[in-house]
């Protein structure tokens, strides 16, 4: 019984090692995940950070393009409230034809406008540069004619400065918006980053909680098995001890028997020797 026994205190402690090392490579690996995810969800704050900051690029270039828009559409409306001035006093003077200059000022805008945006086959390109600059050429010609008066050719030339300034305001707002578009198309860009970072520090905190609750049951059988090695030694030195009180009984016992017959022989006669005295004195009799 007692071998059986120590085979299988030697089998768990086995089995206790075993679950050691398991667990040791499990809290290792829950580690690694853990490493990963914490680098990963750094990683993704730092990309939301680039976000947020192209986010307040975007919308100041966008606040820009509001506030180019108002300049440009105030000097518009200024330059508008010139040329119908203009108007009046060509028709009062009876000078140039039916055509306002102004409304040549407004085609030309239009179909300037229509030739930037708009993607045009080469015929049609090639008729709307032809028709631009026949306006242009028109509107040059009435320009000078009128510019021929005093009165108008000064607030010709006050209407151009304020179509310049226009003009300067409506390229800032081409420009404002143009940073705005791209500052919004990076935000996106760097969002979508961050989504996709997030997700995968999101996968690798799964697979570390995985990894952290297999090496919690490897140390549970860990424990369990150290615990009952603990229970099989208790019991191994119980039964040891009690096979070594069995012997030492049975040790006794023969001493006082063989120390028994010792005194009987000497009651007949016989002589003690320095063997037979020692033997009578480990039993307990002299």
């Amino acid at each position: 019984m007692l071998a059986e026994l120590e085979d299988k205190r030697g089998k768990l402690r086995q089995e206790s090692l075993a679950f050691k090392d398991r667990r040791s490579q499990l809290n290792a690996e829950a580690s690694k995940w853990a490493a990963k995810r914490n680098e990963l969800n750094h990683a993704t704050k730092e990309l939301i950070d680039k976000a947020q900051e192209l986010k307040k690029l975007r919308d100041e270039n966008n606040k820009n393009v509001a506030e180019s828009k108002r300049l440009r559409d105030e000097f518009n409306e200024k330059t508008n409230q010139l040329y119908a001035r203009i108007d009046d006093i060509r028709k009062k003077y009876n000078l140039t034809g039916d055509r306002s200059i102004r409304d040549l000022r407004r085609e030309i805008d239009h179909l300037e406008f229509r030739q930037q945006t708009e993607v045009l086959s080469p015929d049609k390109e090639k008729q709307l540069v032809d028709k631009i600059a026949s306006l242009h050429a028109e509107f040059k010609g009435r320009k000078e004619q009128l510019e021929k008066n005093e009165e108008l050719r000064k607030l010709l030339d006050e209407a151009q400065a304020l179509r310049d300034e226009a003009s300067k305001h409506h390229d800032e707002v081409t420009r404002y918006a143009e940073l705005a578009q791209e500052y919004h198309d990076q935000m996106i860009t760097t969002f979508k980053e961050a989504d996709q970072t997030r997700a995968e520090a999101d996968a690798a905190h799964k697979e570390f909680v995985k990894a952290q609750e297999a090496a919690d049951e490897q140390h549970k059988e860990f424990i369990r098995t150290q615990r009952e090695v603990r229970d099989f030694e208790k019991v191994i030195m119980g039964l040891k001890k009690k096979n070594k009180d069995i012997k030492e009984d049975r040790a006794k016992e023969v001493a006082k028997r063989e120390a028994e017959e010792i005194l009987t022989h000497f009651r007949q006669g016989e002589k003690l020797n320095t063997a037979d005295l020692l033997r009578l004195q480990r039993a307990g009799l002299v």
